[in-house]
């Protein structure tokens, strides 16, 4: 996936880039990804709170969209993250 250079225009947290890099990374064609937060907090060093606090910073600009995912037996799973592709790139 094509990252947006737009991530570089708004003044972010170093913590909410570095997030945004990855599941632009992790995500498929369709710009879909479903990380878990325990799972991005182990391969980039951070911890989940961070991870959480990224995860807002980045659906405040409209970088990302999550869309909450539950278990056919009711139990949550990892959240479903869409990652906004820069039309312009």
């Amino acid at each position: 996936m094509i990252l947006s250079r737009r991530i570089y225009d708004l003044d972010l947290p170093h913590r909410a880039v570095t997030v945004y890099i990855y599941l632009c990374d992790m995500a498929n064609k369709k710009g879909e990804c479903w990380p878990s937060t325990v799972t991005v907090s182990k391969d980039l060093g951070l911890s989940r709170r961070t991870i959480f606090r990224a995860f807002r910073d980045l659906e405040n600009e409209g970088l990302i969209k999550r869309v909450h995912r539950r278990r056919r037996a009711g139990g949550q799973t990892s959240s479903l993250i869409r990652v906004e592709v820069d039309k312009n790139v």
